[in-house]
């Protein structure tokens, strides 16, 4: 009956809460009452008390709404599909449709070395380029197609020059190498200088081997190189592979490629037992008839191991394997799954990305950066970067029709 009562006054309500509620402390600022001193000690501690009880819920609360996230680890033995191979020759092909424009840009690079490190250096060049240049029997084939080529009205530009710079003030032993890049009315240029005159002639040979090979037809390179001629025997749980087995496709960097499972949904690809002689075996050839020597300055094979219906980025992620010896690649898949929604920004697909991919194959962050790189490259300067695929309707940027480009 003492809880419905109604009483005269807040005090005295209060004092009624304060002697019945069960919060520790309440009591005690009735029972002190003639003593203000511990009154308003018992008051400052009762709303600390308060105080970090809502402290505390406010941290749960936050804790909750950040939809807190806890990392388990699993192993499996159970039969995995086996992972996706990429292998590249380091022998980029010299396209017939550009022979002529290459061969005169090894002799500006010849050039170029004559004027860095002096004649020797320019002769060892040569060397190489008459020791790899064809020989084949159609050259009356060849000799069109070049002069279709020039008839275009392209020509190796003699303003990207390599030129030494050097400062008064240090002297000519702490020089740098570059060449000049400047804007559509030239007034606005800069060098893209080098300590090493070696790393200035490859990146001048490379921006030059872009412009020339931008001159090529849209579509699939009409020179391929032959299964063949880079893989010698190709063995998989030791049963020879398919002509199913592997997809071919053009590096702009390193030429030929293939692709073994590059779906990864034939069974007979399943992964059943550990062991070299249960993986894939392959036998290399790793020549260089074609070879150019200011654009792979190494020979051998460029691997990539990755995911299915991934676009493999060797530059980025493979690794070498020299000529002469045999490497053993031991693998373990780690599958790492990220909750999306609230949990966090990342998607298993990529859809929620306001970048339109120009790759075919899944979402990578590598094919995101490239793609958004790529559009953007084609709404401020109207071309293309060679390396990266082209939205429709582009065209690969070259200083015959876009002097300033680079």
């Amino acid at each position: 009956e003492g809880l419905i009562e109604f009483y005269g006054s807040f005090k005295e309500m209060f004092e009624f809460f304060c002697k019945n509620t069960t919060i520790h402390g309440t009591i005690r600022l009735v029972c002190s009452g003639r003593n203000r001193m511990k009154t308003a000690f018992w008051t400052l501690l009762l709303l600390a008390s308060l105080a970090m009880l809502y402290w505390q819920f406010a941290l749960m609360l936050s804790q909750f709404w950040a939809y807190p996230v806890v990392l388990t680890m699993s192993m499996d033995s159970e039969p995995k599909m086996f992972p996706a191979v990429t292998i590249c020759n380091l022998d980029p092909s010299r396209f017939e449709l550009v022979s002529e424009q290459l061969e005169q840009l090894e002799r500006m690079a010849e050039e170029s070395l004559t004027f860095l490190y002096g004649p020797k250096a320019a002769a060892r060049l040569s060397q190489l380029r008459d020791r790899n240049r064809d020989r084949d029997k159609d050259g009356a084939i060849r000799v069109q197609a070049w002069a279709n080529l020039s008839s275009a009205g392209f020509r190796l530009s003699h303003n990207f020059s390599l030129v030494r710079m050097w400062d008064p003030r240090a002297g000519k032993e702490h020089s740098r190498v570059g060449f000049r890049l400047c804007n559509s009315t030239g007034g606005n240029c800069f060098y893209t200088s080098h300590p090493s005159g070696m790393d200035a002639l490859l990146e001048w040979f490379r921006f030059h081997y872009m412009n020339v090979m931008a001159q090529l037809p849209p579509g699939p390179p009409q020179h391929q190189q032959h299964f063949q001629d880079l893989v010698y025997s190709c063995q998989y749980d030791g049963e020879p592979c398919r002509p199913s087995d592997h997809v071919h496709f053009h590096h702009p960097v390193f030429g030929s490629c293939y692709t073994f499972n590059s779906k990864g949904t034939d069974p007979f690809w399943a992964a059943t037992k550990p062991g070299i002689p249960y993986g894939l075996s392959l036998i290399l050839r790793a020549e260089q008839k074609e070879h150019l020597p200011l654009l792979s300055t190494v020979a051998g094979v460029k691997v990539m191991i990755h995911s299915h219906n991934q676009t493999p980025f060797l530059e980025h992620e493979g690794f070498h394997i020299r000529p002469g010896i045999a490497t053993t690649i031991g693998i373990r898949q780690d599958q790492v799954n990220r909750l999306g929604g609230n949990y966090g920004r990342c998607t298993t697909d990529g859809a929620d990305v306001a970048v339109e991919l120009l790759y075919n194959n899944s979402y990578t962050l590598q094919a995101c950066l490239h793609s958004c790189f790529q559009r953007a490259m084609v709404q401020r300067c109207g071309c293309g970067y060679f390396y990266y695929p082209l939205p429709a309707g582009a065209r690969y940027c070259d200083y015959s029709r876009q002097p300033a480009w680079g």
